[in-house]
């Protein structure tokens, strides 16, 4: 029996910014580009962040954009976590690295003024 090939996933350094660039997509600091793939839970709201490269056009500013669940640009914060440009917080569930892309699920974490 031929033997199957062994691939391995590696987590992944994470972004110190992204901003959003136009509708679905968003910029690190190394000017790569991530879309967003938003999960709402009963719960929860997700998304998933995955690195494509896609050609990028001319910015669009955030006020222009269509109203979105998630915020205009993220910060990396200790803890592994981000915060949003409203203030939110996102916990980074996973971020890993396979085949030269990377895929990144963040969490949005309750707003402790509601709880």
């Amino acid at each position: 029996m031929g033997e199957l090939p062994f691939f391995r996933a590696h987590t992944a350094l994470h972004p110190d910014h992204l901003w959003i660039w136009e509708r679905s997509v968003y910029v690190d600091e190394n000017q790569r580009t991530w879309l967003p793939i938003t999960i709402e839970t009963e719960s929860s709201l997700q998304v998933l962040m995955r690195q494509e490269d896609v050609s990028l056009g001319e910015a669009v500013c955030p006020s222009l954009l269509a109203p979105c669940p998630l915020p205009s640009m993220w910060q990396l914060y200790p803890g592994r976590r981000y915060r949003g440009s409203d203030s939110s917080f996102w916990r980074i569930v996973y971020h890993i690295e396979f085949s030269g892309k990377e895929d990144m699920l963040l969490e949005q974490l309750p707003d402790p003024e509601d709880e």
